[in-house]
């Protein structure tokens, strides 16, 4: 069923299973280092065009998104070295939750 097909039911949200599985720590690593990487790409390339629309821009907000994701990087090497350390496997469920929002207009 389409877009407008599901919107006509009712149906506002979708769920994607983005990540589901046993992986090793290396491949853990791997997989979550990736999705973060690309989601601070995705933030320092915004931040990069409010900058050039206006210099004055204030960034923080994005910045701030940013160090979360560091942070967050910097948490899940901690916590997958812990894993290899202990020669544990890695259960991962990411799912993806999108849903329709009132627009802004």
């Amino acid at each position: 069923m389409n877009l407008d097909g599901q919107m006509k039911l009712g149906k506002s949200t979708q769920n994607i299973q983005l990540i589901k599985g046993d992986f090793t720590p290396s491949e853990a690593l791997e997989v979550v280092m990736a999705l973060l990487d690309q989601k601070i790409n995705f933030h320092q390339k915004q931040r990069l065009q409010k900058w050039e629309l206006d210099h004055k821009t204030d960034s923080k907000e994005i910045d701030d998104r940013i160090k979360a994701l560091e942070e967050d990087k910097q948490v899940v090497k901690n916590f997958l070295n812990t894993a290899q350390d202990l020669q544990s496997n890695i259960t991962i469920n990411g799912l993806l939750e999108i849903a329709l929002v009132a627009s802004h207009s």
